[in-house]
């Protein structure tokens, strides 16, 4: 296992520094290297490294979304409150309910089956999109109006909603008696209770490092703890209390950063060097995940379907920002911003196969379901990290006042001294 991982990081690296030499995302390069070297093609992997794969790629999760609630500020947060509510749930229900509708038209599948896939597909990616926007905001563009923010945090409530809609029609397909009515008031419960044990915690954490002053590597892995704790308190959640462990980790970021700016910087700094380690980890293992004799079952039609979700995404992107400040161009960026699909569908692709093998059905459906979510992150997750990466400093103002320069660089140059 230990060979595996030093394999993926110095392959990683490399596939990274490819990538950015030939203008694309260093991304796009590791999940690419995660498809190969993953079980279904070359299977370079260890058994017992890809067995923890699911841990590694969570913790991972956990690091970034730590940073983007380090980034999130009030201020930036106030200017977009009603666009960042809606765009967390039109699109996504706009993508799953075209998705089935259409999806008996398009592959052997009824509309039950087809609205599992829908949802699946509707989750968009936090994996992908979270460290481009945390670049965007530490390059401070569409500062002004809190573009980066805006998707930010909409990303992230995204997936509750589609994980949701994506249970209460499980249910419904297991016979289960799982009332929608009673499924959909677990959303707001879910966020709630994870934003406010977010806040509780982060505001713990802040007077107990505001008491104690340990160092800032310290602070560090004890944030990263009490976060990974969350996950472990949504798993023994489950099926009692909805709870969105991944939001509430974003949370604690948040009151850190209004309880003490400098700290919340230092943190985020400190976790900026972790990512260059876990993103590499997350990025290879989700690829890793992608079984391409599967994704080729799905074939042209599949990819149509999934294409015509994106389209349903994108009209209720720009339904979403119709009252906005935002121009066409920032628009037009905000809607490629909400296309790339990998980690959730990693995810749960393969649920509706088990379930219809532990009924005794025909798992044909399952089959299918699972080849056009591997095929939705093939096909979006590149596309769409080179389309934000590239059209990003071209679509949006560089807002950046140059006091933000000089707060890095002190952030940068203290390291591991303790704040005063």
């Amino acid at each position: 296992m230990a060979v595996s991982m030093a394999e993926m990081i110095l392959l990683g690296l490399l596939a990274d520094w490819i990538f950015r030499k030939l203008r694309f995302p260093g991304l796009i390069g590791m999940l690419l290297l995660g498809v190969v070297s993953g079980p279904f093609v070359l299977n370079w992997l260890a058994p017992d490294f890809l067995r923890i794969s699911d841990d590694l790629r969570m913790m991972a999760l956990i690091v970034i979304l730590l940073r983007a609630g380090f980034e999130l500020s009030r201020e930036a947060l106030s200017r977009v409150g009603l666009q960042t509510l809606l765009l967390s749930c039109i699109p996504g229900i706009l993508e799953g309910a075209a998705i089935a509708m259409l999806g008996p038209r398009f592959l052997p599948l009824t509309h039950l089956e087809s609205a599992m896939l829908g949802f699946i597909l509707a989750a968009v990616s936090p994996a992908v999109v979270v460290p481009l926007m945390i670049r965007f905001i530490e390059e401070h563009r569409g500062a002004k109006k809190g573009i980066p923010t805006m998707i930010l945090g909409a990303a992230s409530l995204d997936d509750v909603f589609a994980i949701t809609f994506f249970s209460i029609f499980l249910g419904i397909y297991r016979g289960e008696g799982m009332h929608p009515a009673r499924a959909l008031i677990g959303i707001p419960i879910s966020i709630l209770l994870a934003i406010g044990t977010g806040l509780l915690l982060g505001w713990l954490l802040y007077h107990l490092f505001d008491r104690f002053n340990p160092r800032a590597t310290k602070r560090t892995l004890i944030v990263v703890g009490v976060s990974i704790m969350l996950v472990r308190i949504q798993q023994s959640l489950d099926g009692i209390v909805p709870f969105a462990a991944l939001l509430a980790v974003m949370a604690l970021g948040f009151i850190i950063l209004e309880k003490h700016e400098h700290m919340a910087h230092e943190l985020s700094a400190k976790l900026g060097k972790v990512w260059i380690f876990a993103s590499i980890l997350l990025f290879t293992l989700v690829g890793a995940q992608v079984n391409i004799p599967v994704a080729r079952e799905a074939g042209l039609a599949g990819l149509g379907l999934i294409c015509c979700g994106l389209a349903a995404r994108s009209l209720g992107v720009l339904l979403c920002l119709l009252r906005s400040p935002l121009n066409r161009r920032e628009r037009l960026f905000t809607m490629i911003s909400y296309w790339p699909k990998a980690t959730v569908q990693a995810a749960i692709g393969a649920v509706p196969l088990a379930t219809m093998t532990q009924m005794g059905r025909d798992t044909a459906p399952g089959s299918m379901i699972l080849a056009v979510a591997v095929l939705s992150i093939l096909f979006t997750a590149p596309l769409g990290a080179w389309l934000i990466s590239w059209l990003g400093p071209k679509l949006l103002t560089d807002d950046g006042p140059a006091e933000h320069a000089a707060l890095d660089a002190l952030i940068e140059s203290e390291g591991d001294t303790p704040h005063p």
